[in-house]
């Protein structure tokens, strides 16, 4: 018998599927040309900052996915539930859902593409994703034409199906937020000290141009003008990229990845597709040794 390591993780059984697709480098045949074309059309096309949220402050996608999956899903359960209902409830619940399904993808494919051209496993991931919602929602739409046309048991049966396969796009929408990362602020679980710390000696810090440092483990962006001193969560909170490698204009850094832009003395968005603003701090000059503490620290 093979002993069994103390730090050994039993799998759920989606697991060893999830990574399969994740190792399947066919789908960059289709994922690879889609991002870069759907990166340049919406830079191009000014839609990117309202798919992304940043006029929300909050993630969009997320709440468009919850309208489509929740009316598809409702109409599906009055089937079961209400099978001598005459139907109606059903088909406005499915129409909601197919009305609702466009601009939730453009929101989805458009925080997928900042990241698939880094992440391969992402990439491949959300091909599949992507797929099965569009599939799901192909079958939903079949299920409201054959309502229409009077027959409710072929339609229950494709919203059925359809059902089906939302469930399976849904884990794996699941799987790339929650597990790889893409769309929560990347600077939530590291919002950097809230005492006093040393972060660098003042005589270092160059007039004008942006100075990385960790405090704590967590990654500052420090900017000296004159006798005063800034200083940001330098790990933009969008997709994680150093806000110090980026360009300052102004008292505004724009992220050399994706081009969001921040406010050096409070943090707060100014252009996205960022909508988490970046934790500011305090800064104070110690006898020639900056330290800093998080601002709005309770």
């Amino acid at each position: 018998m093979t002993p069994t390591s103390p730090f050994h993780r039993q799998l759920t059984p989606l697991e060893p599927l999830v990574a399969r697709i994740e190792a399947a480098e066919a789908l960059d045949s289709v994922g690879k040309p889609v991002g870069k074309s759907v990166r340049e059309v919406m830079s191009s096309s000014g839609l990117k900052d309202a798919l992304s949220g940043t006029w929300l402050g909050h993630a969009f996608h997320p709440m468009l996915t919850d309208v489509v999956i929740g009316s598809f899903m409702s109409a599906s359960v009055l089937d079961l539930v209400a099978p001598a209902a005459d139907g109606s409830a059903s088909e406005k619940l499915i129409a909601l859902g197919l009305i609702a399904y466009l601009p939730t993808a453009a929101a989805g494919i458009n925080d997928w593409a900042d990241s698939e051209a880094v992440d391969s496993a992402v990439r491949r991931a959300g091909v599949v994703h992507a797929g099965c919602n569009a599939v799901g929602s192909l079958l939903y739409a079949a299920s409201w034409r054959a309502r229409r046309r009077g027959a409710r048991g072929r339609g229950a049966v494709l919203g059925f199906a359809g059902m089906s396969v939302l469930l399976a796009g849904g884990y794996l929408g699941g799987h790339l937020s929650l597990s790889k990362g893409v769309g929560p602020d990347q600077t939530v679980f590291d919002p950097g000290p809230t005492d006093w710390t040393p972060a660098a000696d003042a005589s270092v810090l160059p007039e004008g141009r942006p100075t990385r440092v960790v405090v704590d483990d967590t990654p500052v962006f420090l900017l000296r003008r004159g006798e005063q001193i800034f200083a940001i969560h330098d790990r933009c909170s969008h997709r994680g990229c150093s806000l110090s490698e980026g360009s300052l204009e102004g008292d505004q850094v724009q992220c050399a990845c994706h081009g969001s832009r921040f406010d050096v003395r409070d943090g707060s968005v100014k252009a996205g597709p960022a909508t988490a603003a970046q934790p500011a701090f305090q800064v104070r000059n110690n006898d020639g040794r900056v330290e800093i503490r998080r601002l709005y620290a309770a």
